[in-house]
């Protein structure tokens, strides 16, 4: 019995270490910066100041060829708390930190219904007014057809899903449309 035991459980050690591995691993990976910065930051360790001046002078102009060509993107904490919010309900692959980490992850959001609509089955769609649509999934019917002008709270639920609660009432699973 020792000897089955031992062949079973060396296997799902191995297995569970393997899996954690790459996990403790992304935690520790740096956010990768445009070549363009890391070359500007490089200039900071030279040591002879004419040289210096002349390769911040160098990467400053490539830098600003680079923005006005569109290749590369600047933008600010605030801009892109607000750019995650508006994607909040799609399904992206993660990005690397474009939009500035993780540790301003949109969880939920509070919204008002700009208009209404009910298909055959009675789920409804909410159109709100930062111009997102959300699409009921599940069955669940709500004491009161949802009112424009309403709140609704959006909450990232499980499985791509997100539970909606309109003026604290009822909740409903609903998806992103658009």
């Amino acid at each position: 019995m020792l000897q089955l035991l031992s062949r079973v459980a060396t296997p799902l050690v191995l297995f569970a270490c393997a899996l954690a591995v790459p996990a403790a691993a992304k935690d520790k990976l740096p956010t990768a910066r445009p070549a363009q910065i890391q070359e500007l930051y490089a200039c900071r360790d030279i040591a002879d100041p004419a040289a210096r001046l002349a390769c911040f002078d160098r990467e400053v102009g490539e830098l600003s060829t680079a923005d006005q060509a569109r290749e590369i993107t600047f933008t600010d904490r605030e801009t892109a708390k607000k750019a995650r919010r508006g994607l909040f309900g799609f399904s992206f692959p993660k990005l690397g930190g474009i939009f500035g980490g993780d540790e301003d992850e949109v969880k939920e959001i509070e919204t008002t219904i700009r208009s209404v609509s009910m298909d055959r089955s009675g789920k409804y769609t909410l159109a709100m007014e930062d111009d997102a649509v959300w699409v009921q999934i599940d069955t669940t019917k709500l004491p009161r057809q949802p009112k424009a002008g309403q709140k609704v709270k959006i909450k990232v639920a499980t499985m791509g899903s997100y539970f909606a609660t309109i003026d604290g009432g009822r909740t409903i699973r609903m998806k992103r449309d658009r």
